[in-house]
């Protein structure tokens, strides 16, 4: 087993009895629809038992108001998922202590927990660090010693959010920051987190900022703490920026719509070309069309339309449902492209099936004169062994071909990438705080 999918997290602390988080939770969850469709959870307490719903499907389509109703508390987590098998919440019990956790991450040292911990190393990591925290909580004084003796001992990427029955939350974001994960709060306590700002601003929270890697915070109904327990080592997901994260969001005390447009910005300095119209592919690479026809003065159009609902194709499970999601994401307006010189942009370009499709549609069957290319992700040539989920080296176009044979092999007149330099400079946090591996850096 291993590394849990691209995913997203969620926790409310409300602090009092009074409150009912469920319904809090499922539109965080909605905020959150975009880092994982095929499954989600939700687990709460009322600070005597936990209560716990988990399904595949959409968040929309899992859960309805009998359900809500049934999950009780004043506090609780909540998980969806890019994986219909990752079962979030993990709810473990001992005799009268129970405990409930999501997680996003790849645990490097999973031989080694086992081992140490006694349990089964073949499950996936969010049971495994289940259970490696329920046996910590059999030898230690408290909730919070036994997540601070816990996350000491967690080797690779781990954010994780966690309650007891006993009113308690512990949460915690990696030394290395790789996935997001932000704090926000219902007044004056820090009682939100999620994995992005969005989730936080749709259940109308404030956003105090990160939660800073290697940062650990332990809650109850009487206090907050926070502790620095590992050393910083920034290394920030590049294709978070690119992609994963929404444009409203905020991340490492960046916004991704202004990298977003610097990106776009960079393509129109490097890369321009004679166009008549500029077209972003929806929805992530519309702020990159935009800046793009600010900076060059060519005319932007909205080229294409969505039908049903938004489904973000690089995440679908298998090449059938990939294919349907195309078509359903790129259905093209017609008057926009015939007969002109037309600059496609989109976010990234993985195996290439997507850009070819396209390209041929808008020659082929509609009529454009030129059609260019051009991404705002630097090529991706590996996989990400952090949890990303990007197919294998074989299938990635970037890995094997330069750029004037993709242009080749998708039908497209021209075709360029931003560089790893470039998209560094745009993020503006610096080479040595950024992951750049499934691009080829470090």
């Amino acid at each position: 087993m291993g590394c849990e999918e691209m995913s997203g997290l969620i926790g409310i602390f409300a602090f009092d009895d009074l409150w009912s988080v469920s319904r809090i939770i499922y539109y965080g969850l909605l905020g959150l629809q975009h880092r994982g469709q095929e499954r989600a959870g939700i687990a709460t307490s009322e600070g005597e038992d936990i209560h716990v719903f988990s399904a595949s499907g959409l968040v929309d389509r899992i859960f309805d108001d009998i359900i809500l109703d049934k999950l009780r508390g004043w506090y609780g987590i909540g998980a969806v998922s890019a994986n219909p098998s990752d079962e979030q919440p993990v709810v473990l019990s001992n005799q009268s202590k129970k405990i409930a956790l999501v997680f996003s991450g790849n645990i490097l040292n999973r031989e080694e927990l086992a081992k140490e911990y006694n349990t089964n190393k073949n499950v996936r990591d969010a049971y495994l660090v289940a259970l490696c925290l329920q046996k910590e909580i059999n030898e230690a004084e408290d909730f919070s010693e036994a997540g601070l003796n816990l996350v000491e001992k967690l080797r690779g990427v781990s954010n994780l959010i966690a309650i007891n029955n006993n009113g308690e939350m512990i949460v915690y974001r990696d030394e290395y920051g790789l996935k997001p994960l932000v704090v926000g709060s219902f007044g004056f306590d820090y009682g939100v987190f999620a994995s992005e700002s969005c989730a936080i601003d749709v259940i109308g929270a404030d956003l105090k900022g990160d939660v800073h890697p290697g940062e650990f915070y332990y809650l109850n109904q009487y206090t907050v703490e926070r502790k620095q327990v590992k050393k910083p080592q920034p290394k920030y997901c590049a294709y978070e920026y690119v992609y994963l994260a929404r444009p409203d969001s905020r991340m490492n005390g960046i916004w991704i719509y202004d990298v977003r447009r610097r990106i776009g910005e960079i393509l129109a300095e490097k890369y321009n070309v004679d166009a008549d119209v500029v077209v972003g592919i929806p929805d992530t690479a519309v702020p990159f069309s935009m800046a793009y026809a600010n900076k060059t003065r060519i005319p932007v159009e909205l080229g294409f339309i969505s039908t049903g609902r938004k489904i973000r194709t690089a995440i679908k499970p298998n090449q059938f449902e990939r294919l349907i999601g195309v078509q359903l994401k790129l259905n093209p307006i017609k008057p926009v492209f015939r007969g002109k010189r037309v600059l496609i942009i989109d976010d990234s370009v993985v195996r290439g099936t997507t850009t070819k499709n396209t390209v041929s549609l808008l020659r082929n069957r509609i009529g454009a004169k030129e059609v260019h290319i051009r991404v705002g992700s630097p090529r991706i040539v590996r996989g990400c062994p952090y949890g990303i989920e990007i197919p294998p080296r074989d299938e990635l176009i970037a890995a094997h071909l330069s750029n004037e044979e993709v242009a080749v092999v998708v039908g497209a007149d021209s075709f360029h990438w931003i560089s790893n330099e470039d998209l560094i400079k745009a993020i503006g946090l610096g080479k040595e705080n950024i992951c750049l591996k499934c691009f080829g850096g470090d």
